[in-house]
Parts: C-alpha cells; sequence; structure tokens
C-alpha cells in the first residue's frame, strides 16, 4: 500500500452516506499486507549496534536511567554491547525488567529514556536506546530458554491474578526465590496486552509468546488459563489455598459513547478490534471500513487507525475532544499516524450517531473550546463525518466487582507504596491500580515491586 501524506483538510465531511456500509478483509494484495506489517523499527545488526553504543556518553548521573521507570542501567548494558558481552549486556537489562525485550518493542522510549539522552543537546538525535536493548535481549534469548536461577523450594505458594506484564513480572520475582506460582488468566492465551492489546507492526510474529515462555522457563511456575476473578476464582477462595495472591487484572471495561445507536453494525470497540488484528492468521481477512473514523487521542486510538489504514481503508480520521497537546498518544506516535494517511482533527466530541438499516453511516460532532480553567465546552457548531465503521477508543474502566472487601481508590484498586491492599494476603499492580499507566514498562515495574514485599512477608 502507498503511503499517504496526510490532508489538511477532512476527507469527507458531507452528509451519511447513502450506499451502504463497506466493511471487508482483502482490500489489497498479499503483498501489500506483508509490507504493511512488517517490523517498524528492524532490528540493528552486529555493526550497527557497536556504532550505536559507542555514541553514548555513558553519564554518570544517567538521566536516560532515571527516566526509566524499571530502572534499568542504561550506559551499563550499552557500555557492554560496545565491547562484545552482548548476554552480559541483556543480563543487566533483565535484572531490572524481566520483559526487557518486549518493551524494547513497545516502550515510548521518544518520552522516556531516549527523551532524557544528553545527546539531545549536541545533536538533537538519542542514543537509539530501545534498539540497542531489542539487539542485546533478542541476543540473549536466541541462546537462553530463561534467565535467572531458582532458589530452593519453600514451600510458600502464591496465586498471581493476570498473565499480562505485571502479573508475568511479578511470577518470576516470586519463583527466582523459590515460592511458587500459579498464574490464573481469564483468556486461554497468557500474555495481556502485550498478546492480545499491541499492534501487529510494532510486536511482529510470536514474540509475545516467545517472551511468556521465556519468563515460565525458570521453572516452579504454574499457568491456568480460562479462569476468571468473579466467574471461576473468589478473592476468598484464593487467600484460603495460598499464601499471597497478586492481583495484576488490568482494566476489563470499555467506556462508551453514551450515543443512540452504539449497538449498531460497524460501531466497534477499538480494544476488541486490536485484539482481533493481534490474533488473525492472515491479517487480509480482519474486515475495516472504506472510511474509518476512530474516537479517541491515546495510544490505542492510533494504533486502530494506523491499522486500519494499512488493512486498507481509503479514509481514516481520528478525532480528539481536546487539542493535541493533551493526547495521550506522543508526537511520536502521532506523526506515525499521520505518515500512514491518518487525519488528525481535535476540539470535537461525538455528538450523534447516523445508523440507516442497523448500520452505522456516519458520526456528527460538535466542535469544542477549553476555557482558562481548562473545563470542556461545545460550541454548538457541528460537523458529520461519513463513516462505514466507527471506533471506540475512549479509554477503559476497572470493574471492581468481583474483588470482595478489599478497597478502591479513585474506582481502581487501592495500595500502600509495597502494592499492598486492604488485603493483608492481597497484593495488586498493573493499570488496575491508580498509579497504572497504560504501559508496559510501568506494570512490569509493579510486578516487581511487590514481588518483593510479597516474599519479605513470606519470608517474616
Amino acid at each position: 500500500m502507498t503511503e499517504l501524506a496526510a490532508a489538511d483538510t477532512v476527507p469527507f465531511e458531507t452528509a451519511p452516506g447513502t450506499a451502504g456500509p463497506d466493511i471487508r478483509g482483502q482490500r489489497l494484495a498479499a503483498a501489500d499486507y506483508a509490507r504493511n506489517f512488517s517490523d517498524m523499527h528492524p532490528p540493528l545488526g552486529r555493526h550497527e549496534a557497536l556504532v550505536e553504543s559507542d555514541r553514548c556518553y555513558f553519564c554518570y548521573d544517567a538521566p536516560c536511567q532515571t527516566a526509566c521507570p524499571t530502572g534499568i542501567d542504561i550506559p551499563l548494558f550499552i557500555r557492554k554491547i560496545g565491547t562484545g558481552n552482548v548476554d552480559g549486556a541483556a543480563s543487566t537489562i533483565f535484572e531490572a525488567n524481566i520483559l526487557g525485550g518486549m518493551c524494547a518493542r513497545v516502550c515510548p522510549t521518544e518520552t522516556l529514556c531516549e527523551d532524557a539522552c544528553v545527546r539531545h543537546t549536541a545533536e538533537d538525535r538519542p542514543v537509539r536506546i530501545g534498539l540497542l536493548q531489542r539487539y542485546a535481549t533478542d541476543h540473549f534469548m536466541q541462546g537462553h530458554t530463561s534467565f535467572g536461577t531458582r532458589k530452593a523450594p519453600t514451600g510458600k505458594r502464591v496465586a498471581v491474578v493476570g498473565a499480562g506484564p505485571a502479573g508475568l513480572s511479578c511470577a518470576h520475582a516470586l519463583a527466582s526465590e523459590g515460592h511458587d506460582v500459579t498464574i490464573f488468566d481469564a483468556r486461554g492465551k497468557p500474555g495481556g496486552l502485550n498478546e492480545h492489546g499491541i499492534a501487529a507492526y510494532k510486536a511482529v510474529g510470536d514474540f509475545a509468546q516467545e517472551e511468556v515462555d521465556f519468563i515460565l522457563g525458570i521453572g516452579g511456575i504454574t499457568l491456568e488459563g480460562g479462569k476468571a476473578l468473579g466467574r471461576d476464582l473468589a478473592i476468598e477462595t484464593l487467600t484460603a489455598e495460598f499464601d499471597a495472591v497478586f492481583l495484576g487484572v488490568g482494566l476489563q471495561g470499555v467506556n462508551a459513547l453514551g450515543l443512540s445507536g452504539e449497538a449498531a453494525a460497524g460501531v466497534v470497540d477499538a480494544v476488541a478490534w486490536i485484539e482481533a488484528m493481534r490474533q488473525a492468521e492472515d491479517k487480509g481477512n480482519v474486515p475495516v471500513g472504506r472510511r474509518v473514523v476512530v474516537i479517541g487521542g491515546g495510544m490505542t486510538a492510533v494504533d486502530a487507525a494506523v491499522q486500519a489504514r494499512k488493512l486498507g481503508a481509503e479514509e481514516v480520521t481520528m478525532v480528539y475532544r481536546r487539542g493535541e497537546a493533551a493526547m495521550n498518544a506522543s508526537a511520536f506516535e502521532r506523526e506515525v499516524a499521520r505518515n500512514a494517511g491518518v487525519v488528525i482533527r481535535t476540539f470535537a466530541r461525538p455528538a450523534e450517531l447516523h445508523v440507516a438499516a442497523g448500520a452505522v453511516t456516519g458520526i456528527s460532532f460538535e466542535k469544542t473550546v477549553t476555557d482558562a480553567e481548562g473545563r470542556l465546552t461545545g460550541t454548538g457548531e457541528r460537523f458529520t463525518l461519513a463513516a462505514d465503521q466507527v471506533m471506540k477508543a475512549i479509554g477503559q474502566s476497572f470493574e471492581p466487582g468481583p474483588l470482595g472487601t478489599i478497597g478502591l481508590e479513585d474506582g481502581r484498586i487501592a495500595v500502600d507504596a509495597a502494592f499492598r491492599t486492604t488485603n493483608a494476603k492481597v497484593w495488586a499492580g498493573g493499570d488496575c491500580v491508580p498509579a497504572g499507566e497504560d504501559l508496559t514498562v510501568v506494570a512490569v515495574e509493579h510486578g516487581k515491586r511487590a514481588a518483593r514485599s510479597i516474599n519479605a512477608a513470606l519470608k517474616a
């Protein structure tokens, strides 16, 4: 597919289409799909990695390390790459972040470690830390089935609910201490958002499952899929059967538009649509509209919009209620969207879905403004975009139903500084707690820190 330049005006700003919805797969040739869903950032070769590692100043105060939520010693691992000790570099990474391979692929390094790189001052181009991290971790995983050594069994049993980044990080850290861990996950396939929620072009192939196998390789971890909290599991049962429990359940709900016609054909949750993309063996078989409107301004919205274009959608428009500066998606991600031909419209909120014969045909928006205090208000002025498909990417919510007496804060699981809940035997981390940031790397850190607290409690 030829990449299109972003237009200055919206593609359709007319009355909703009258020809009926056009949602289908196989819009492009097989070669187009292969190219469009190839690796977004091809890995570095050995020579490239050595040259890039030589650009690092190995700063004493290491602002890049400070900017990393998991505290990876970035100058040290880069120095090891430069000296040819690639496995040693990977070890430095995995000691801080056992999911360092996936984080090297999906972390917004442009707003974290690379944004803090002092090379910006001299060259306005940071050391490519993410690619160097991928170079080291991929090298290690190609020659090893696991990382770390499991200590002698302690006889203690820990239940981890959720096989996403937080749960996997916690499970690996606890297993390395000799505890027996059982991971329960609602889905049949583990990995959480790394497996089900990441754009296909960011983590190609089956890397998410390779990483799960790598983590489980330390031993002492049992995985049970198809077990959901509140349906198959209860907090009371888990705390009775296990010595400790960690909840890494993420956000299960998807926010609604609150508009009439939301159940019409063609109106889809972007999260569910991205999951279908991730699990499809043939991307060309995933149906996509000819004219797609994505509502939202975060990473999910960008991932949905870009993938819709890569599937062959002719026009894709992202619409966000505030300005670009307020978007959760970084400037880099927005540029990725524009380079893919996505039009980004701001200061507009959904006002009305247009439906004919049970299918969406368009959506109207009300233009918005912010006042001096930052409050959003509508102007009363509207515009309409024709659409075969409308994707909702306006955030996810936590569903506290199965928690029993565990306390909440800001609608999520309340935890202390050690990620312990109001139940002394239960810890939690990742997006299900108030400090969650919808980032794999943050969830990994939560799981790691909770594991330290659990281990201390079990040894007390």
